[in-house]
């Protein structure tokens, strides 16, 4: 009966950890995560300019932000995308955020 018990309080405590703010990414973690990851390639050439875009969630009830493309290359003045990568940040599930970076001209 202490096994089963053991157990349920493990099973809990694994739900209560996992929170609710999820974010995209290649790998997940339950505890915390710090990944990057690439989205998109063009032909352009490389540029020397980084530009970004964030959105976040708390407790996965409230998300705000614009994390598009198009805002994080407007952020950089930049016209000529050469690529995307993203970062997904995740702590305990009660926190995430989801940060677009393109790099051009």
């Amino acid at each position: 009966m202490k096994n089963v018990f053991f157990v349920a309080v493990l099973f809990a405590a694994g739900l209560f950890v996992s929170g609710c703010a999820t974010v995209a990414a290649p790998v997940n973690g339950g505890l915390y995560m710090n990944v990057k990851g690439p989205l998109a390639v063009s032909g352009n050439p490389t540029g020397t300019k980084m530009g970004t875009a964030e959105c976040v969630s708390i407790l996965g009830i409230v998300a705000t932000g614009d994390a598009s493309i198009q805002a994080a290359a407007k952020s950089a003045g930049i016209t000529k995308i050469h690529h995307v990568d993203y970062k997904s940040t995740s702590i305990l599930g009660l926190y995430s955020s989801f940060t677009v970076e393109v790099y051009g001209e």
